[in-house]
């Protein structure tokens, strides 16, 4: 088997409802400063960390849909935008940028807007010149990195009560009839509104021009991570009972999970091959794939969790509970709430039970099973965080400034 297929130009990325532009891959360095990507060998210990913000979004299983991924930042001195050079008010679609340049990506996405230039499209994009010409402004963003996938497509201009006016009419029959053909077969609601909310198939991008090598399958991969951490973000916001964290929590177990999150759905969608390991439908590698990028040891470990997890069967419902509860089992030592987060995990240790006792009777013990695999789906993860942290050292291959942090927030 080929260690990936480059999906083609035409078909490009992500999921039908989060269309992607291989342009958001690479970008450019301008005047010293990494736009989007960085070089892991010209990257210092001193990484910015990076806290979650999310705007007011209704809660509930209708309201829920509707979410931002939105970062605040801590560091000092301020991060500037990649776009324009004002002050950067956090993360927005993978890139340090401002509330102007962040609300015009999202509404060129979400419009499908096509801009032209009226000069050579080489306009200069600056705090005070951004507004002079879209076009350039639009194509400034993809190349600093800006991710279309992580723009809700589901969203509409106009503020949060249009929205949800015209969500409410055109889709609340059907996700109700849809809820109640998940809850039928789950026996719980927890679980129907997980099934629900499982993000779209993300695919591998890689470059098509680059030589076919151990770079070549680590560039694509870490890219592939990169756009997963959006993806997993976004997803969170729908776990039941996150979004009454505090925002200080909503982050702590982000920074502390992810891997975690990440890992298990890689298993899962590995299940039914013997030796691959799914990372996209379009990048399976399989173990001497893994042993040329120097993955070896990664493989190995992730094949016992997979061996595990086919033993048990693992369905997709059990699969969505799981990967929630990683989200919420943290292993964070600055938790503000362990109250908050007990009763999370107390509701959807709840929720698996209540599953496992509609669904597997004859195997009483089978939500403990699946409990007792978390533990080596942490060292799983904790390996893969190795893993990583030996590539950012090896400095041959580029990497966002996303994933970076979200790396060293594991230290």
């Amino acid at each position: 088997m080929e260690p990936w297929s480059p999906v083609p130009a035409a078909a490009n990325h992500c999921s039908p409802s989060a269309p992607s532009d291989g342009s958001t891959i690479y970008s450019v360095t301008l005047g010293g400063m990494s736009q989007g990507l960085a070089f892991p060998g010209s990257i210092t210990n001193n990484f910015n960390y990076c806290h979650k913000r999310y705007e007011d979004c209704p809660n509930g299983l209708i309201g829920d849909v509707a979410l931002k991924c939105d970062y605040s930042l801590s560091s000092v001195p301020k991060r500037l935008c990649l776009v324009c050079g004002d002050t950067a008010s956090g993360y927005h679609y993978g890139v340090a940028s401002c509330e102007a340049c962040k609300a015009f990506f999202k509404r060129t996405i979400q419009g499908n807007i096509d801009y032209s230039c009226p000069a050579r499209n080489e306009c200069e994009i600056t705090k005070r010149r951004r507004k002079s010409c879209q076009s350039c402004r639009f194509m400034k963003c993809l190349k600093v990195g800006m991710m279309k996938e992580g723009v809700r497509l589901d969203r509409v201009r106009g503020g949060r009560q249009k929205y949800r006016r015209c969500f409410e009419e055109s889709t609340v029959g059907y996700l109700n009839s849809q809820c109640c053909q998940s809850n039928k077969k789950s026996g719980n609601k927890i679980v129907s509104h997980l099934l629900l909310v499982e993000p779209d198939k993300i695919f591998a991008m890689a470059d098509p021009t680059a030589p076919e090598n151990d770079v070549k399958v680590l560039t694509t991969l870490c890219d592939l991570v990169d756009r997963e951490l959006v993806v997993i973000i976004n997803w969170a916001k729908h776990v039941p009972g996150f979004s009454a964290l505090s925002l200080g929590d909503q982050m702590g177990l982000l920074q502390s999970a992810w891997m975690e999150v990440l890992i298990l759905g890689l298993v899962f969608r590995s299940l039914p091959y013997e030796e691959g390991l799914v990372y996209a439908d379009n990048l399976v590698l399989e173990r001497e794939q893994c042993r040329v990028v120097g993955l070896l040891d990664l493989y190995c470990t992730i094949l016992q969790l997979i061996t595990k997890y086919r033993k048990l069967q693992l369905d997709k419902e059990e699969f969505v509970t799981l990967k929630a509860m990683a989200l919420a089992n943290s292993d964070s030592m600055n938790i503000e709430n362990v109250e908050a987060i007990q009763n999370l995990q107390d509701l959807l240790h709840e929720a698996l039970q209540d599953y496992e006792t509609n669904q597997h009777l004859a195997d009483p013990h089978r939500s403990g099973k699946l409990l007792m695999t978390l533990p080596l789906l942490r060292q799983t993860a904790n390996k893969a965080i190795q893993s990583f942290r030996r590539v950012v050292t090896e400095g041959k291959v580029p990497m966002h400034k996303l994933f970076l942090e979200m790396l060293e927030a594991k230290a």
